[in-house]
């Protein structure tokens, strides 16, 4: 019988977006989290990489829309 007491997710990051700090694993509430990250780095990036997204999006509808 196995004793590892690991959780799925847990070696995994996670960006607190009302902290502003990385956690490892799913530590705060789902409202507050972005992720999961492979890394600690992706983690850390995660409002640049939304930013980004979105900006992108917008950029799409802009075009789509005319």
């Amino acid at each position: 019988m196995s004793t590892d007491q690991s959780v799925p997710g847990d070696e995994k990051y996670w960006y607190n977006a009302r902290t502003h700090e990385v956690e490892q694993g799913a530590q705060s509430s789902f409202e507050d989290r972005m992720g999961p990250y492979d890394t600690r780095e992706q983690a850390q990036n995660a409002l640049a990489e939304a930013k980004q997204r979105n900006q992108a999006w917008d950029a799409e509808d802009k075009d789509w829309n005319g």
